[in-house]
């Protein structure tokens, strides 16, 4: 018999994610999470050590990992697809209260306000409100308060430097991502 190592919150919640057609569409649209997207645009490695598992895709090309172990707590990274990257989250059911509260949580965590993104978003698609109530009533979740989410974000943005921030590997060597957020940074 093989050893497997013990299942993990996030193992759980991928499979149910990658079991519940519903579940995954929402994330898709409006959550902008594609679980059919793991391709990383490059191969990375931590500093830490750690492992990366692609585990989701965005629109504009880039990806969510799983930093660590299965069977474990593994926090979640998201690497852009220019040159930055940035912890989300602790694990995957903060980072996913996160995305389906609040699908533009990278202008979040820039300074723009929640209610103005929220509105823009209504103006574009007038589906938006009923997608989005539905995906956050489907993860069965409670979303923070907008205050509360980019605190969090924040403190897990702060923690990317050193061990999360990655570095890509390339034929002509290393290059090290740039931080999407350090403190003390002025929003935009």
């Amino acid at each position: 018999m093989r050893y497997r190592p013990p299942m993990s919150g996030a193992d759980d919640l991928l499979r149910r994610i990658e079991t519940t057609p519903e579940l995954a569409r929402l994330l898709m649209w409006p959550g902008d999470f594609d679980i059919e997207r793991r391709d990383p645009v490059e191969q990375l490695r931590l500093p830490s050590g750690l492992s990366l598992t692609p585990i989701a895709g965005d629109a504009s090309g880039g990806t969510y990992f799983l930093c660590g172990t299965p069977g474990t707590t593994r926090p979640v990274l998201y690497a852009d697809s220019e040159g930055q990257a940035t912890l989300v989250a602790a694990d995957l059911e903060e980072a996913l209260t996160l995305v389906a509260a609040f699908p533009y949580w990278q202008d979040m965590l820039h300074g723009h306000s929640a209610e103005e993104l929220e509105e823009e978003i209504r103006d574009d698609d007038p589906d938006y409100a009923d997608a989005h109530a539905e995906l956050v009533g489907l993860l069965g979740l409670t979303p923070p308060t907008a205050e509360d989410a980019v605190t969090r974000l924040r403190a897990s943005a702060a923690r990317t430097v050193p061990d999360f921030l990655p570095v890509a590997l390339h034929d002509e060597g290393e290059s090290v991502y740039e931080p999407m957020w350090t403190p003390g940074r002025r929003p935009v």
